[in-house]
């Protein structure tokens, strides 16, 4: 009398039988870096699910994370946490103060293709910018580094002609404790998905310095594309990264996945429900 499997049998038998199979095509000889690399990514995904079926199967409820003070990912999320409660000040009127760290520059202005940004707490674009000297123990030690890292984006920003004016951009900055800035801008672009922001893919460029237009070969960038005027990717030889068309069609699909905050009550629950456990 044979035994008859049981339904969970049943249901790993598949998984097991593919986890063989994957096994196996690691252990090729000639499997290419590039699909080995495919392969960790897809069983990376998988690890993944099985980890939360594991959680759903376990009788005993589990914390979805264990909340670790000393985690760099938990202190960057206070430290962006610190920024947001910073006043707001005119881009146009940085002025010069010492220190290192984050901040994040918004758009207040009428450009159309901004319009769901406009006026809100979601930035345009945020940035850190590091100390002059490594685990400088003062402002004074880390140096002017945030106002000049803001000045050169007002610069920029100041050289698009007939679409952005200078006037209707305002930054929020925080002097950060050496070495936690990297952590705080990880996570404020986690948050915000800020669309100027190179992670984001859409309108990367805004912080691209640019050689000789004649002498130049690489691609224009999609922010030289939409806000023209820096001489530099003003070259004729210059191809666009991506087409405005394309830009437009990324920002819909951008906003209609991530919605803009409408005010700071909105980023305080959007920070608080990040850090429930259960």
């Amino acid at each position: 009398m044979s035994n008859k499997p049981t339904t969970a049998d049943e249901i790993v038998a598949d998984p097991r039988q593919g986890l063989e199979q994957l096994a196996a095509e690691a252990d090729k000889p000639n499997v290419s870096p590039g699909t080995r690399n495919r392969l960790r990514a897809e069983l990376s995904k998988v690890v993944e699910e099985l980890g939360r079926l594991l959680m759903v199967l376990d009788p005993i409820r589990q914390p979805t994370s264990v909340f670790d003070p000393g985690n760099p990912k938990v202190v960057g999320r206070f430290i962006a946490l610190a920024l947001v409660a910073q006043p707001l000040h005119p881009l146009a009127e940085i002025g010069r103060f010492y220190g290192a760290g984050v901040y994040a520059i918004y758009y207040r202005g009428a450009f159309p293709f901004y319009e769901k940004l406009s006026r809100s707490e979601t930035p345009i674009y945020v940035g850190q910018a590091s100390p002059a000297i490594n685990n400088a123990r003062t402002p004074v030690e880390q140096g002017d580094k945030l106002c000049r890292r803001l000045d050169e984006h007002r610069k920029n920003i100041g050289k698009a002609t007939g679409t952005l004016d200078i006037g209707d951009f305002a930054f929020r900055s925080l002097v950060v404790q050496s070495g936690w800035e990297t952590a705080a801008e990880d996570y404020l672009i986690h948050l915000f998905r800020p669309i100027w922001n190179n992670e984001t893919r859409i309108l990367y460029g805004l912080g691209k310095h640019g050689d000789d237009p004649k002498v130049r070969s690489n691609k224009r960038s999609p922010w030289d594309t939409l806000h023209p005027g820096r001489l530099w990717a003003a070259g004729s030889n210059l191809s666009d990264s991506k087409t405005t068309e394309r830009i437009l069609e990324q920002l819909d699909a951008h906003f209609a996945t991530y919605p803009v905050f409408s005010d700071l009550n909105s980023v305080l629950v959007g920070f608080i429900e990040e850090l429930r456990q259960i």
